[in-house]
């Protein structure tokens, strides 16, 4: 852990450290927000918080620079609380274990929290350096954007003055981004009165699958990687044909911006002659996964045990109807762009079932650069699970971004990475929910664009930040602030 603050530039990476040992889950801002109040006030800089907790620091230009811009530099707070079933780790409580692995800095069974805090502690260092020459510079920390981009919305018109902003929140170097998709949530439910006829003679078992990739459900979602809740009921389906089996509880996926890495259900079958064939079915579906999924996962675990019988089940007509719902869910990208061939234009993920007394739940995050795509998709999925009796939701909606080409910001990015580096940027839209398109939409007329440094596997625990990146990612802003 030590090790990471004596990495280059250690500016950044000394405030990414102390960043690693604040609980910031989202929903969890109190502490690293009074942390960043802190941090503004012991420099003199001009520090203020709104009521959703967003704060904003200002610093002054460097004598010589005060005609230029303002520049707002932005990123978020929270991060996403993910860890693998057998790491112990409390979120509310633990601090991120770092460490450095080779050209890269992971976290010990949790995700490391790079998203955003690289772009956090590049942003603290630009505010605490007093070698650098730039314009007025606004540094704006919003909260929890993970479970819905909630600081962004409650941006209001004139607490943040610039009208360039750099938004340090995406996860590839090289590369600029211009525009990113819009989003939407779906919240699922079934009720029902739970069935305490279990038939006598009956066992149960506890099904696991673990051991996928998982991911961001934007950025990774062209990947192929499997999607836990998928494969879970496709098992399920062939269980209750074949065997009879009954659903007590399932609990797959734990947020819905993520794709799913694990799934848990509970199950019972007849314990009879036939029960041996089960357990040769499951080892086959775990081949059968493997296999599908060559080289896109890497080790596919799908695993069932003899457990003590549950109390009660989900009723027939409710476990069929959820079954049918989630086989025939559509999930994963939905159609790619036209003018970005590489880039999706539509999705959903499947990312949570989860069954408690009396109640199934299931959330699906949308993403679409196109609203009537966005909107049409949504209807798509609802129709399927409203077909199926469930109740169906809609809540967190936000716009996406629409790409600026003649941005005058993205002209002097360019310019400045070509002439640092040798080669021009990449100029994308990103799937993922940046927080920019709600921003903007809340302070017209501000130019924007986003980059920062590699980072993977975000919103799972394999998510590590390439070393050699943030460097190239600070002394990047470095240039642009003063070439501006």
């Amino acid at each position: 852990m030590e090790t990471i603050r004596n990495l280059t530039p250690t500016n950044v990476w000394k405030h990414f450290y102390s960043l690693t040992q604040i609980p910031r889950p989202s929903g969890q801002m109190k502490e690293i927000v009074a942390f960043i109040e802190a941090f503004g006030k012991q420099l003199n800089l001009k520090t203020k918080t709104d009521s959703c907790g967003n704060v904003v620091i200002c610093k002054p230009a460097t004598p010589g620079y005060e005609n230029r811009p303002t520049v707002v530099l932005q990123g978020h707070l929270d991060m996403v609380p993910q860890k693998n079933s057998d790491t112990k780790f409390d979120f509310t409580k633990d601090p991120i274990d770092a460490y450095i692995d080779g050209d890269w800095v992971k976290a010990k069974g949790t995700t490391l929290g790079a998203d955003n805090g690289i772009g956090v502690a590049t942003a603290m260092a630009i505010l605490e350096a007093n070698d650098l020459q730039h314009g007025p510079i606004e540094a704006l920390f919003t909260v929890d954007e993970e479970t819905g981009m909630d600081g962004a919305f409650a941006i209001k018109p004139g607490f943040i003055t610039g009208t360039t902003m750099l938004n340090m929140d995406s996860e590839d170097e090289g590369e600029l981004y211009v525009g990113c998709a819009g989003g939407a949530d779906l919240n699922i439910s079934f009720q029902y009165k739970d069935d305490t006829n279990i038939p006598e003679g009956d066992i149960a078992v506890k099904l696991s699958l673990t051991g996928l990739k998982g991911g961001h459900s934007g950025v990774d979602i062209n990947l192929g990687r499997a999607n836990a809740n998928k494969l879970m009921f496709r098992f399920l389906k062939d269980a209750v044909q074949n065997f009879g089996a009954r659903l007590a509880s399932i609990n797959g996926g734990s947020l819905r911006n993520a794709i799913p890495r694990e799934a848990f259900a509970i199950i019972t079958i007849p314990g009879d002659d036939e029960v041996d064939v089960f357990w040769e079915m499951v080892s086959e579906y775990q081949d059968l996964y493997n296999s599908e999924y060559a080289r896109v996962e890497e080790n596919i675990k799908f695993t069932a045990e003899e457990i003590e019988l549950p109390k009660t089940l989900i009723p027939e007509e409710i476990q069929d109807a959820l079954i049918n719902s989630v086989v025939g869910c559509p999930n994963g990208t939905e159609r790619m762009l036209t003018d970005f061939p590489d880039t999706v234009e539509s999705s959903s993920n499947l990312a949570l079932i989860k069954s408690s007394e009396s109640l199934i739940d299931i959330k699906i995050l949308v993403r679409s650069s196109s609203e009537t795509r966005k909107e049409a998709l949504c209807s798509s999925l609802e129709s399927v699970f409203a077909l199926a009796g469930a109740k169906v939701e809609f809540g967190n909606a936000y716009p996406g971004w629409n790409p600026d080409i003649n941005s005058p910001i993205l002209a002097t990015m360019k310019r400045v990475h070509k002439e640092k580096f040798g080669v021009e940027p990449e100029v994308k839209v990103m799937h993922a929910g940046l927080e920019c398109g709600i921003i903007m939409s809340n302070i017209p007329g501000l130019d924007v664009v986003s980059f920062g440094p590699t980072i993977k596997n975000p919103h799972s625990p394999d998510e590590k930040v390439n070393i050699a990146a943030v460097r190239n990612f600070w002394e990047f802003l470095v240039e642009t602030l003063y070439k501006l």
